[in-house]
């Protein structure tokens, strides 16, 4: 598990913004700690500092994953965000322009 190289961190906070824009910082300096973006197998994982700090005593080949994937970098190195980093990204989420009412098909302006 290692840091994301600067490359990296750029093209996922792209990502991560068109989703969260301006409240990328409240993902990171969380009240309840710090919180970090490591990469695993083109995986990405979103862990607390102090869990981190306690899985450095295991190899990297033994490890499986730590913390929550948040996605992975494609062969062609975009970012693909996988579905269990919603709970993290909804509270942060942009109000949507348009919401489409899924009974009639209608889409409803605000």
């Amino acid at each position: 598990m290692r840091p994301l190289t600067e490359e990296e961190t750029r093209v996922m906070f792209e990502k991560i913004a068109k989703y969260i824009g301006e409240n990328l910082q409240l993902l990171v300096d969380r009240p309840d700690g710090t919180y970090c973006f490591r990469l695993h197998n083109d995986r990405v994982y979103y862990v607390s500092e102090k869990i981190m700090k306690l899985a450095a005593n295991i190899s990297g080949d033994k490890l499986v994953s730590l913390g929550t994937c948040f996605g992975k970098f494609t062969k062609t190195h975009k970012f693909r965000l996988h579905v269990t980093a919603l709970d993290y990204l909804a509270p942060y989420a942009k109000v949507c322009g348009a919401v489409s009412n899924s009974a009639t098909g209608d889409e409803v302006k605000d």
